[in-house]
This record gives C-alpha cells, structure tokens and sequence, in this order.
C-alpha cells in the first residue's frame, strides 16, 4: 500500500477505525508471511491461509476507503 506517510500519520491519529485496521493488517500479513515460508502446508493450514488473505484484503479495501475519504476532504 503506498500512501503518503504524512497522510498515514494523520489518518492513524485521527480515525480510530484505521488504526485498529492498519494494526491487523500488519498482523495478518506476517502470518501470511509465516505460512509463505513453511515448505510444506497441511490442508487446514492451506485454508488457514486463504481465509487470513481474505481477511486481509477486505481490511486494506476498506483502509483504502478511508484513505479516499481524507484525500478527498479539504485540510
């Protein structure tokens, strides 16, 4: 996600929401990550792993909403 980091301070600061979502984000990419690394994958871990990268791209679409809101606001 590239965003300004200027931007990304303020929105964090400012709005709460973002923040809880920005904070999973980053969780749920280091488990992605983590599964990422594993050789092998069971066929639970496998789900594991899409239902977190589900879940991740649904927070980052609604962190990018957030994002649209405040660049499209005057301030």
């Amino acid at each position: 996600m590239d965003i300004d980091p200027t931007l990304l301070e303020k929105v964090q600061g400012e709005n709460d929401e973002f923040k809880k979502l920005y904070k999973e984000h980053l969780e749920l990419k280091h488990r992605v990550e983590k599964l990422n690394k594993m050789s092998f994958l069971s066929a639970e871990q496998e789900m594991e792993k899409k239902a977190v990268q589900k879940q991740k791209l649904k927070g980052k679409d609604r962190m990018i909403k957030i994002i649209e809101q405040y660049e499209a606001s005057p301030n």
